[in-house]
């Protein structure tokens, strides 16, 4: 079953659930306040290994602030 993730409007609150596909459209219940949640669109990181050995972002960061190509600058291991 894919995972999605819902934002919650009355406390902000960003969480994950595993649903089959044919709920993937419904809303969810905030898990801290019990309201109605959107599914939001999930952003994701592809990592490669170059052949140094060290990691590097393809077409995307590992870290929602990151702005850097490649994870050594701030010691992601990719675990």
């Amino acid at each position: 079953m894919p995972i999605y993730e819902y934002l919650c409007p009355g406390c902000d609150l960003k969480f994950e659930l595993r649903r089959p596909f044919d709920c993937s459209g419904d809303d969810a219940t905030c898990p801290n306040c019990n309201m109605s949640a959107k599914r939001v669109l999930s952003a994701f990181v592809s990592l490669s290994k170059g052949s140094n050995g060290e990691l590097a972002s393809i077409g995307g960061s590992p870290c929602s602030t990151c702005s850097a190509t490649s994870c050594s600058s701030c010691g992601f291991s990719g675990s």
